[in-house]
């Protein structure tokens, strides 16, 4: 009779079977609520702009409100800096109280917040903005439980041969929230533009934002709790991962009936319920033990994941900057207030549908067949070159200034094109394969910890990102930068800078080893002296069984 091994071995060699379709689905919809709620922020940031900080009051002519400074960078930011916290509180809490326990309270407090959000009201502006802020806050902290959850939780239900395909499309969701938020930008706005009058600013100042555009920004918002609440029943009813009750728990017969649920298959026959992982060795986070044998493992895990979102977030947050500036958008006075919702998130929509989905899907189908290092080192190497492309050839690209901050001339349709391979291969490598490998490397007593510290140094780098290149890429002239911010380095500067990023995380990489292959417990260092794995599976296979009922989440 097999001890908790044989549990360990038959999760890896377990064919693919509907439950962890059904895995996938349901942690899978989390990451769509994040992406969802991350980025739907950037479709109405200038109509918040034009709805609280519209000024007529001086003389002619007027101009569109946009958001202060200040202002647009929490609005943009403090959900990240929720994200962070969210990541280290849920990451340790997976690893003290099992992942199942808190997996249900991140998405009820994105459900919360996501209508919190919406309902942001006040006498001022700044007392929306202060709400709106506040809200953002806990909702990122929902947002990044989720991070490491959900990944912990994918890696511990896999078998061996998919686990990184497995992982990899529940991280693959984050595209298609991006694509959902943006879709569902469009359809609110188009909606609300076709009942309305589309007067653009410059036709009627006060008449281009009609009073009810304030229920546009908080209908986008709140519809971000739909898909969380949908699935939130089912996140509840999921059972705690095997490994954790195995190797964490130490209860292998809660572990034999929850797999026999999963698996429909009765274990309790074939595994001794009473012996434990007594063999393996359990040291502390940051002890001498975990840093001697995790230590390079965690630095390369932080600085590749921080690198990389410096780059992703800035690109993803700032996108309609850029594409006002090279002319795919019109100027902002020459637009209502809903038409530039529309054509902000059409253009954002387009990004996502042909380079950022496809990436996502490209890693999912060959993560598991050329391994996780060989694609994030083609990532980073192309995100380079890409935006090293994009700063030697900029001034070219872009054109010459001509009228309303725009460019002619140049040949904006290959600067788009070099732009989108940039997003390709962030999520065809880095982006997906940062969020893959935290989830394998380590123990499972500090798997959940060590993802969400990885994690947060991620979002640290996507702080920076929305901070910090919310003025770094403003005009190097003085009179050219958008109202409010000080003089900045100018984008192609900022490409420049992004470029040395790259390359950073290019070779960052080498601290990082492969995981592809091999079980967690070998790439943990948590296998014991038990009989070899077909003997234990053969034990498990070959002893007396039932039919199971199909698991019920």
């Amino acid at each position: 009779m097999g001890g908790p091994d044989v549990i360990l071995s038959s999760l890896d060699r377990a064919k693919t079977q509907w439950y962890h379709f059904t895995t996938i689905i349901i942690a899978g919809m989390g990451f769509f609520t994040d992406a969802y709620d991350l980025f739907v922020i950037s479709t109405v940031t200038r109509l918040l702009g034009r709805i609280y900080y519209t000024d007529y009051s001086g003389p002619a002519p007027h101009f569109p409100g946009t958001l202060p400074a200040n202002v647009a960078g929490a609005v943009n930011g403090v959900a990240l800096c929720g994200t962070l916290v969210g990541q280290l509180v849920f990451g340790w809490l997976g690893d003290k109280l099992g992942r199942k326990k808190v997996y249900g309270w991140t998405l009820l407090l994105m459900i919360i917040t996501s209508i919190a959000s919406a309902m942001s009201f006040g006498s001022t502006a700044k007392a929306v903005m202060t709400t709106l802020c506040f809200f953002r806050f806990w909702l990122g902290v929902g947002i990044g439980g989720d991070y490491p959850l959900s990944a912990t939780i994918m890696s511990e239900y896999a078998n061996q041969k998919t686990r990184g395909a497995f992982i990899a499309a529940v991280f693959a969701m984050q595209g298609m929230g991006i694509l959902g938020g943006a879709t569902m930008s469009i359809i609110v706005s188009v909606i609300f533009r076709n009942a309305l009058h589309n007067f653009s600013f410059d036709d009627g100042n006060v008449l281009s934002t009609p009073p009810e555009a304030d229920y546009v920004w908080r209908i986008i918002l709140a519809a971000g709790a739909i898909p969380a609440a949908l699935t939130f029943y089912f996140r509840m009813k999921m059972p705690e991962t095997a490994r954790y009750t195995v190797l964490v728990a130490k209860n292998n017969k809660q572990a034999a009936l929850d797999m026999g649920r999963v698996l429909q298959v009765d274990f309790t026959g074939a595994v001794d319920l009473t012996s434990t992982a007594s063999a393996r060795r359990e040291y502390g986070l940051w002890s001498r033990e975990f840093l001697k044998h995790h230590g390079i493992q965690l630095l390369g895990c932080t600085s590749t994941w921080f690198l990389l979102d410096i780059a992703f977030y800035s690109q993803n947050l700032f996108q309609k900057d850029i594409f006002s500036s090279i002319g795919w958008l019109p100027a902002a006075r020459k637009m209502s207030a809903l038409e530039e919702v529309f054509q902000i998130s059409r253009a954002q929509a387009l990004i996502a549908l042909v380079s950022t989905v496809p990436g996502y899907w490209a890693t999912v189908v060959l993560v598991d067949v050329i391994g996780r290092w060989v694609i994030q080192m083609v990532g980073f190497f192309f995100m380079t070159l890409f935006m090293l492309i994009l700063t030697l050839q900029y001034y070219a690209l872009r054109g010459d200034p001509c009228n309303d901050a725009q460019f002619c001339g140049g040949n904006h349709t290959a600067f788009l094109t070099l732009y989108s391979l940039t997003f390709f291969f962030a999520n065809f490598g880095p982006n997906v394969t940062t969020f893959i490998i935290p989830a394998e490397l380590f123990p499972a007593r500090l798997r959940s910890t060590c993802h969400g510290i990885s994690a947060a140094a991620g979002k640290a780098g996507a702080i920076v990102g929305a901070f910090g290149f919310l003025y770094a890429a403003q005009s190097q002239v003085q009179g050219k930068q958008d109202k409010g911010y000080p003089t900045g380095i100018g984008l192609k500067n900022s490409f420049l800078l992004l470029t040395v990023i790259n390359a950073a995380g290019f070779f960052c990489t080498f601290l990082v080893p492969e995981t592809n292959g091999r079980s967690l417990e070998d790439l943990s260092g948590e296998n014991s002296e038990q009989p070899p794995a077909d003997v234990a599976l053969q034990a498990a296979y070959s002893a007396p069984y039932r039919v199971k009922p199909p698991c019920n989440f």
